[in-house]
């Protein structure tokens, strides 16, 4: 004890942007440890990045076919991470009373979504660089304003976090499992990812075009490939996603 009759340290909770940082750290640890997760995160867009642009599967137009995948493969990267990832694993979280136990300690229901959304950010800037070496390697010639392509990934990041949440939150952990996984096949064929989204039907297009996947393969293809300044209509509909996705998850988010 001290002269003044109190213990040193003091007992009590920690201040909040400690809590926040610590949350973080171990979630993205946990993340990274996740075998299933770094497959999904990781290995499938670097394997499907190289398969496509060295062999002739789809048409991707002039040009070099790296200069039209990389792009796309990095929007398949912050889906994977902040929507497919993220909704499974806060899922299972929930199923299993996680998320219930967490609730109840003095951080915050909204910081522990901050940490997560961090421990996403984090595991993007992984991905990122090591699809950016990848592409290098293959001949990528990437153009464009840095900031655009930044603001792309933090809206796109925003919409499938929000839509992540709100799937992982309202539905059970086994059915979470299965939508997130097969909404991850359908936007990887139809998203305009790997296959351009002028080879589907003229009316399927207009359609297509409004996925935030869509929004966000584009508009990182219009900078990066095409060195436009800022896309503002692709951004326009990510920050529609992110807007709705997040009020929703705010507003119907189960936390048992």
């Amino acid at each position: 004890m001290t002269a003044t009759g109190t213990y040193s340290p003091r007992p009590g909770a920690a201040p909040l942007p400690r809590m926040i940082a610590a949350q973080a750290a171990l979630e993205t640890k946990i993340l990274l440890r996740n075998g299933e997760q770094l497959l999904l995160t990781v290995v499938i867009p670097a394997l499907l990045l190289v398969l496509f642009s060295t062999v002739d599967i789809v048409d991707t137009g002039s040009g070099e076919a790296v200069d039209f995948l990389a792009p796309g493969i990095l929007a398949l990267a912050v889906m994977s991470t902040a929507f497919t990832g993220q909704a499974i694993a806060t899922g299972f979280e929930r199923r299993y009373g996680v998320l219930k136990r967490l609730a109840a300690s003095p951080l915050p229901r909204w910081g522990l979504m901050t940490a997560k959304t961090l421990s996403v950010l984090a595991v993007e800037v992984l991905q990122v660089l090591l699809l950016t070496v990848i592409a290098l390697a293959l001949g990528w010639s990437p153009h464009g304003n840095p900031f655009a392509v930044l603001l792309l990934l933090v809206l796109g990041t925003a919409a499938f976090s929000g839509l992540g949440l709100l799937m992982a939150g309202t539905l059970k952990a086994e059915a979470t499992l299965a939508a997130a996984n097969l909404v991850f096949l359908l936007l990887l064929v139809g998203g305009g990812v790997v296959v351009p989204l002028d080879k589907f039907p003229s009316g399927a297009q207009d359609v297509l075009a409004l996925l935030p996947v869509a929004a966000l393969s584009d508009g990182l293809r219009d900078v990066l490939q095409h060195g436009a300044a800022m896309p503002w209509g692709d951004l326009g509909i990510l920050a529609v996603w992110a807007v709705l996705g997040l009020a929703a998850a705010g507003r119907f988010f189960r936390w048992e």
